[in-house]
């Protein structure tokens, strides 16, 4: 199961464009805590701590214990349900966090991860993973880091379907068990076939009726 990291954070009063990015420029990033049953309020965060729990995590819905100094909760289950981040320099803008409870059920998208060398894939095919994340449904406590399934017995042509993923005690999915996760494809091997030799030699062999054909004919007019 993943560990739920203790991130603090602090009540945010200000708000609007230009106090966000005078919040950005003192490297704290703006968020929002909603959800459960209060209503939705704003709070900011160091933006170096954030984003070095942000990236040891397989997932961007993680699960974390918010510390609030100056909130009347001062501490709170959340999941970081969105992080936006600038496109040019990928530093932090904001973040939202859910607010949960500890008995209630929550849904998180997490990787798909394939372990070990497919058979099939020793034998010269290829594996093709088609889906590499998954929505599961769970308890807060419950929920995993990633999925991860054994492909080593799979053999080429041998299909990896969601039904055959193993889930966690007390995780699911939605996912229809017939969708196709990842299969083991035959190598195609395209054979190229040079024309450009037998080509030449049959223009060479035209060439050489072709000589002789007037030479032929010019005898018989001779005589």
């Amino acid at each position: 199961m993943g560990t739920q990291q203790i991130l603090q954070a602090e009540k945010r009063d200000v708000k609007g464009t230009t106090a966000s990015k005078r919040l950005r420029r003192e490297g704290i990033v703006p968020a929002v805590v909603y959800g459960s049953s209060q209503r939705e309020y704003m709070i900011q965060m160091d933006s170096k701590k954030f984003f070095d729990i942000a990236k040891a995590q397989s997932s961007a819905n993680f699960i974390v214990n918010l510390e609030i100094d100056g909130a009347d909760e001062k501490s709170k289950l959340a999941i970081v349900q969105d992080i936006q981040r600038d496109p040019m320099t990928g530093n932090l803008i904001h973040v939202d966090f859910r607010a949960v409870n500890e008995d209630e059920t929550i849904h998180a998208v997490i990787p798909i991860t394939l372990r070990g060398e497919a058979a099939g894939s020793k034998a010269g095919g290829i594996l093709e993973q088609l889906i590499h994340s998954i929505e599961v449904h769970c308890r807060p406590a419950d929920l995993p880091e990633r999925i991860a399934h054994d492909i080593e017995a799979m053999e080429i042509g041998d299909p990896l379907k969601v039904g055959a993923l193993q889930f966690p005690e007390g995780v699911s999915s939605h996912m229809g068990e017939d969708v196709l996760v990842a299969v083991i494809n035959k190598a195609r091997v395209i054979e190229e076939v040079t024309t450009e030799g037998e080509g030449a030699e049959g223009e060479a062999a035209e060439g050489e009726e072709g000589a002789d054909a007037p030479a032929a004919e010019g005898e018989g007019g001779e005589g």
